[in-house]
């Protein structure tokens, strides 16, 4: 059985473990510190496609944590990976924000609105039905359905909005074709982040705060996974599942390795 002890990198999700509603949750810049210092490798993992990862290290540096760019890792860049490991130099009709698109370009995709090889869908604030109704028939002529991740919902200061499964659901309704999926839930994403800094699933942890994406995608992969009870699980939320995290943890706080007691002690004569 793996312990903690024998973990030599980490992922860990951002919204509800490091941040919550852009204010750093306790503990948070000590342990990204404390990986920084001992020069642990570690990825920053969203589900949201819509930020570059300059984007998200500006944002988070805004709340107080440092975490270079390098060191975060997207369900668009994670669906950029995956597409340009199946049609090399492909073309996609694409509905999302500059994350998306950026990734794709990155990743030597051209976009499209002219006989797309895949139709990829992230979140947005500027759904249109045209882009949809342009989707549903590049769909039904042949090309194939990609979402970056399944949420239905996102949340905002003034309550949630429809996000990338829901309106996935309307092209799924409209085409009869259901999406790949490349974000959390699906192994895949974790996966490609272990590619990214060179790990291995067997000595990797994954922190989050979802038993539905974090802890389940997690065990698939391989990976020793830590629930932490700062974002929207909490103990009876973790009964409600047939699976189980490694361990349950109040928050990040509780990774920080404690200081060192320096102790006096009376000088030897």
């Amino acid at each position: 059985m793996r312990t903690r002890t024998d973990i030599e990198c980490w992922l860990t999700d951002m919204d509800g473990v490091l941040v919550h509603e852009n204010r750093p949750i306790p503990g948070a810049a000590e342990l990204l510190t404390q990986w920084r210092d001992e020069g642990v490798p570690f990825l920053v993992l969203t589900n949201n496609p819509i930020f570059t990862p300059r984007d998200l290290s500006a944002r988070l540096a805004r709340s107080g944590l440092d975490v270079p760019e390098e060191r975060i890792w997207t369900s668009a860049l994670a669906t950029a990976e995956f597409l340009r490991s199946q049609l090399p130099g492909g073309a996609a009709f694409v509905i999302g924000e500059a994350g998306l698109t950026t990734a794709l370009h990155e990743a030597g995709f051209i976009m499209t609105e002219t006989d797309p090889d895949y139709v990829v869908v992230g979140e947005t604030r500027q759904y249109s039905f045209e882009a949809i109704t342009k989707a549903i028939r590049f769909i039904n002529d042949g090309a194939r359905f990609i979402i970056t991740n399944p949420d239905a919902t996102g949340p905002t200061p003034f309550g949630v909005v429809p996000a990338t499964g829901s309106f996935a659901a309307l092209i799924t309704k409209a085409t009869g074709k259901e999406p790949y999926v490349v974000g959390k839930p699906n192994p895949m994403m974790f996966r490609s982040a272990l590619n990214r800094i060179g790990a291995h699933s067997e000595t990797t942890a994954m922190i989050g705060d979802r038993m539905d994406t974090d802890i389940i995608a997690g065990i698939e992969a391989g990976l020793y996974t830590v629930l932490v009870l700062t974002g929207i699980s909490d103990p009876a939320e973790v009964e409600r599942y047939p699976f189980r995290p490694d361990e349950v943890l109040a928050s990040i706080a509780d990774l920080v390795t404690p200081e060192p007691i320096e102790t006096e002690f009376p000088e030897v004569v």
